[in-house]
């Protein structure tokens, strides 16, 4: 995979290509990090839907459309997450690369602007955004809200989070609450948005086979006159429960939900945390899991039950689907399955397998342009950029003592337990 080269455009405004001659595509996102806040994220979730839809230069979607249109069918896109206890407001570009173009223009280059007027010169009406836009996006947004809830195994994670996180900023989901969605004036987003661009760190990433020098030179002029004061923020690192939380909700389901959150006991930046993530895989990570070989296929005990670490905030997750009368069942299964780990019961195929099918993962990234992207815009929060070529090194250089002395850091800290009301 090909080096990342970074360079710093203004104040906490940074600019990193990536070049790779095997595509004709090139992608241009621009990641606007802020401190996750209650106050805060509701608006920042919705400013981010409306002004992915429309600027000042074409003031609804339809003329938006065109102009991406006229652009080789480029394409504009945006999303929000969370990452650790900040919140990631990220619009993206994608087309042509340069060197496809009839006429020797920079489609590079005309992204760049566009996404620049999308940020700086939004559509606004006596410089307030419009009601009319900010109304369809806030029904979007609460529709997307309302999915959420409908897939029961999202809500179950996310209800898990909520608890075990509820004196944590990382306890504030992605986008606030609906209630504060509804909440928002098109005043308070146009609040909203001048703090971003006062505020926010911009972490620009472009990866395409031209030289970046033009889409660079783009966004160096638009933050060339700013004034802004960039705002950093420190994820808090909960090492160890004290005591075990146990939450049951009952609505009507089908299918039960068993949800439990350890503390891992290490995150990022500590080198340990390759341990933790290669641990986390070999539990309930890949087909070949404990987990999954174990209590899904063996015992029977459930329909699905994985495991995910979150290097940035140092927990790891189980998430399962299960029969009611066999949630006690399962969750024993799932702490005998960790307390096996701790006593060192973990056979050379599993560290094996794991490490062959967490690098392939790490490969299979590097297959598409927006793959590339997503590795390095991944990476934004780690303290460096790593290539897969040096993660799958250090993956592989793992022990199995560094897997179970990770291991013997897990400790429960909330289980939560979604069943049917009618039993």
């Amino acid at each position: 995979m090909s080096q990342i080269n970074r360079k710093q455009l203004a104040d906490g405004v940074f600019f990193s290509s990536v070049r790779d001659g095997r595509f004709k595509t090139m992608k241009i996102s621009a990641n606007i990090i802020v401190p996750l806040s209650a106050d805060t994220a509701a608006a920042n979730a919705l400013l981010c839907d409306v002004l992915s839809h429309s600027c000042k230069a074409y003031p609804d979607f339809t003329a938006l459309s065109k102009k991406l249109c006229s652009l080789y069918g480029a394409d504009l896109s945006a999303f929000v997450r969370k990452v650790g206890d900040h919140q990631l407001i990220a619009l993206s570009a994608m087309g042509l690369d340069d060197r496809y173009t009839l006429n020797g223009e920079s489609v590079a280059q005309e992204l760049s602007r566009l996404l620049c007027s999308v940020i700086f010169e939004p559509n606004l009406s006596d410089g307030v955004f419009v009601e009319e836009n900010v109304e369809q996006e806030r029904r979007q947004l609460l529709d997307s809200i309302d999915a959420e809830y409908n897939d029961k195994r999202l809500y179950a994670i996310a209800q898990l989070i909520k608890h075990m996180c509820a004196k944590e900023t990382y306890g504030i989901k992605r986008y606030g609450s609906a209630q504060q969605v509804r909440e928002v004036t098109p005043q308070d987003l146009t609040n909203a948005w001048k703090n971003l661009l006062k505020t926010a760190i911009f972490e620009i990433v472009y990866v395409g086979d031209s030289a970046p020098d033009k889409a660079q030179a783009v966004f160096s002029e638009a933050f060339g006159n700013i004034d802004r004061a960039p705002a950093a923020a420190d994820t808090q690192i909960i090492r160890t429960a004290n005591s075990v939380n146990t939450v049951t909700e009952e609505i009507n389901v089908a299918q039960a939900k068993l949800v439990m959150g350890f503390r891992a006991g290490t995150a990022l930046p500590e080198k340990e945390a390759d341990a933790a993530a290669l641990m986390c895989a070999i539990l309930g990570g890949t087909a070949n899991s404990k987990l999954f070989c174990n209590v899904r296929e063996k015992q029977s005990l459930c329909y699905y039950c994985a495991s995910r670490y979150d290097k940035h905030k140092g927990i790891m997750l189980i998430d399962s689907g299960v029969q009611t009368e066999n949630i006690d069942k399962l969750k024993a299964g799932i702490l005998k399955e960790i307390e096996d780990m701790k006593n060192g019961v973990i056979t050379d195929f599993e560290m094996d397998a794991t490490k062959r099918a967490m690098i392939n993962s790490f490969y299979s990234s590097n297959d598409t342009v927006g793959g590339i992207e997503a590795w390095y815009t991944a990476q934004l929060f780690d303290g460096g950029f790593t290539t897969i070529e040096e993660m799958a090194a250090r993956i592989g250089a793992v022990t199995k003592e560094q897997v179970i002395a990770a291991a013997n850091k897990l400790t429960l800290d909330t289980v939560y337990v979604l069943k049917n009301s009618e039993g």
